[in-house]
């Protein structure tokens, strides 16, 4: 008892300096520096075998595909999160009874999919994004300020240098509260027309915009010259999708950003696209640069920075040191000091091959840290082909043989291999990081997509915006669904609707107007195509070329076409700058059953780590699991099954001497069955400390 004590009382001091709170989780991710971390040691690894089930919450919103990734904020014994159709919900943190819930969607929303992160709650305000509208909801009863822009909402479309009802921006995770402002990146088209992906701050109290960050830099401002001249006037993206973090002693805020749009082929932006697959450090109070790093020159292979930094404390020659960790979809981790971007491991500049395809220009080198080791594979080769039976083997040597491929290899006609992939890698649901031990977990998928570059040379509406995705037999993809028979799925006002203002990973297209939108309406649902349009050849983004649908690369039989492991959970010392430990990390139950065990899995979400020696993650796609492992050795001390998958980072708070552990439960990803619930682990009631 005594021991846990002490354990209670240093690790709250290291909460509070870590801006964390020991009973709440609060804000996003547990706290401004984003190391999903928390204090507590009530559940630990004596007694976490004996968790069960405190309450489930469940919205009854799920549909097939549906997703729901939001990390829930506990303030005050309530529970804010969001469901799959974007209704904020809050819960009783204690029993999972629904206190109130706001819609901003209506009907309209029912149908409609989303990938989201949360809200930011702040004093008596809930901020929350639905498609281009920035909410603040009061905490009591979920109802618009109406003191908060007009009638409780900003529109993100606006103050962007460009006409409004050109635009699509929302923002897929929650701001972060620095003083009286609330700043916010966004998730912009990755395809061409796309919005600019600038970072801003507003105004808490009024919702008026203090400032603004050009992600694309504006005529004299630094990297300028590393895009086409006008770029800033027609480029999109380069945008913070996966949030911002702040620093409120230095006053500093980081972000990590994405690449570019198009995001396979960047003929119409040469150069080294800053600010682009950045982390960025800003002044909080201003926007001003203070510092940047570029992991990625002018990205082809959409891999942007897949989640927000974390801001951690490392020991360099005997000393503390303040840094930003970024980790990546390329399995690379990059430790930079937070006052200055200097990198703390030695980084080197390597050859990337040159592009065959008409038009484009890749940068020569591109940065690879030396420290740590990747935690990821990257190629891949022909020994990491799958051996799972010999009709795989077979089926994906051949096609193996007739693509490009490498780490850095540039999309190409013929197919180029992406590996780590698009969603390889660190993911959205980012690392957590242990301040005892110095060890950053991150969770990683090892799966292999395909880009194949195709002349954009038709003028038809469908080919020109929807056959990237949806492929020109609308078939569909990994990133999108088929559009075969979607008239007897939606109906022709659904359709426009989605066209106009997109759902999930697609943006909406505003800009198309009404007879065209209705022209490529009538077009999905008869076959007829009544949309050609010669002038869009003459539009200032249009270019050559377009993918025919980024493909993510599976054997005959729908599994990874390479050895396992398929997914990993690593722990990296982030001050040796070595891999603690890797272990494989989800399962396909089919498979296990057949004794093919330990394979890992596709996995979204993160982790959590405990002050009591715990990791706390679900993501495992296919197997549902939701697991306990010991943070120093990676040994699993226990698991549960949900009922969906959790694709989303958990939440860990105390009320009244009870911790619970709490993820949603969405699931939804690549095929997996969709869920719509909330589920809390606690310690039976008697059990206490």
């Amino acid at each position: 008892m005594l021991k846990l004590v002490t354990l209670a009382l240093t690790t709250f001091l290291v909460a509070l300096a870590y801006g964390a709170s020991p009973d709440t989780w609060w804000p996003v991710n547990g706290g401004v520096d984003n190391i999903r971390y928390s204090p507590l040691v009530q559940v630990n690894k004596t007694n976490v075998t004996q968790l069960q089930v405190a309450w489930t919450y469940d919205s009854h919103d799920a549909f097939k595909g549906s997703e729901m990734q939001s990390n829930p904020i506990v303030v005050d014994g309530v529970l804010y999160a969001t469901t799959p159709t974007l209704k904020v919900v809050a819960i009783d943190a204690a029993t999972g009874r629904e206190l109130w819930k706001f819609d901003p969607a209506g009907a309209a929303g029912s149908g409609a999919r989303f990938r989201h992160r949360g809200v930011t709650v702040h004093g008596d305000r809930v901020f929350v994004t639905y498609r281009n509208w920035l909410y603040a909801l009061g905490t009591k009863d979920g109802k618009p300020i109406k003191t908060f822009g007009k009638d409780g909402r900003i529109d993100l479309r606006e103050g962007l240098g460009r006409p409004a009802d050109k635009l699509t921006v929302t923002a897929s995770t929650p701001g972060v509260v620095f003083e009286d402002l609330l700043i916010i990146g966004s998730t912009v088209p990755e395809t061409l027309p796309s919005a600019p992906g600038d970072i801003r701050a507003f105004e808490v109290a009024t919702g008026k915009l203090r400032w603004s960050f050009h992600t694309i830099p504006h005529p004299g401002e630094t990297g300028y010259e590393t895009w086409p001249d006008g770029a800033w006037q027609i480029a999109g993206g380069a945008n913070a999708w996966a949030g911002v973090v702040v620093d409120p002693r230095l006053a500093m805020v980081f972000a990590a950003t994405g690449s570019s749009s198009f995001d396979f082929y960047g003929e119409n932006r040469k150069g080294d696209n800053l600010f682009a697959d950045c982390v960025l450090a800003l002044d909080a109070r201003t926007g001003k640069r203070v510092w940047h790093f570029q992991g990625l020159r002018h990205d082809v292979w959409d891999l942007d920075f897949p989640a927000a930094p974390n801001l951690v404390t490392v020991t360099r020659a005997g000393r503390k040191v303040d840094a930003v960790a970024q980790v990546t979809k390329t399995g690379f981790v990059f430790v930079l000091d937070r006052k200055t971007g200097a990198p703390l491991f030695p980084i080197e500049e390597r050859a990337v091959p040159a592009s065959r395809i008409e038009g484009e220009a890749l940068a020569r080198t591109e940065p690879v840290p030396v420290k740590p080791p990747p935690f990821a594979r990257s190629g891949p080769t022909e020994a990491m082909l799958t051996r799972r039976t010999p009709q795989a083997h077979a089926a994906v040597l051949e096609q193996f043989r007739t693509l490009r491929h490498g780490l850095f290899t540039p999309p190409s006609l013929e197919g180029t291999i992406i590996f780590p992939g698009v969603d390889g890698g660190a993911e959205w649901g980012g690392a957590a990081f242990d301040p005892d031990s110095a060890l950053l977990y991150v969770n990683a998928n090892e799966m292999p997509w395909i880009v194949r570059l195709i002349p954009n040379n038709d003028t038809s509406l469908y080919n020109s915006k929807c056959a990237a995705c949806h492929k020109e037999n609308r078939t569909g993809s990994a990133a999108a669904p088929t559009l075969i028979d979607i008239g007897q799925r939606k109906t022709r006002e659904q359709l426009a609707d989605v066209i106009r203002h997109g759902t999930g990973r697609m943006p909406g297209y505003p800009d198309l107007g009404a007879k065209n939108i209705n022209d490529l309406v009538e077009f999905l649902v008869s076959g007829k195509d009544r949309g050609s349009d010669p002038n869009l050849l003459k539009e200032p983004t249009y270019v050559k070329y377009r993918s025919d649908g980024e493909t993510l690369w599976r054997d005959p039989d729908g599994y990874p076409p390479l050895t396992p492991p398929w997914g990993t959970l690593n722990a990296i010392d982030l001050n040796a700058g070595t891999i603690r430990w890797k272990i494989p990390f989800g399962e396909y139950p089919e498979l296990a059953a057949k004794g093919m065990r330990n394979t890992g899995s596709d996995n979204y979400g993160g982790p959590v780590v405990t002050a009591s020696g715990l990791l706390f993650i679900g993501a495992t796609n296919f197997d549902r699991k939701f697991h306990a492992y010991d943070k120093l050795t990676g040994r699993l001390l226990w698991e549960t099954t949900l009922p969906a998958a959790g694709n989303a980072t958990p939440a860990v708070y105390s009320l009244n001497g009870r911790e619970y552990i709490v993820i949603v439960c969405g699931g939804g990803k690549n095929g997996a069955p969709s869920g719509s619930s909330i589920v809390a682990f606690a310690l039976p009631p008697s059990r206490g400390l």
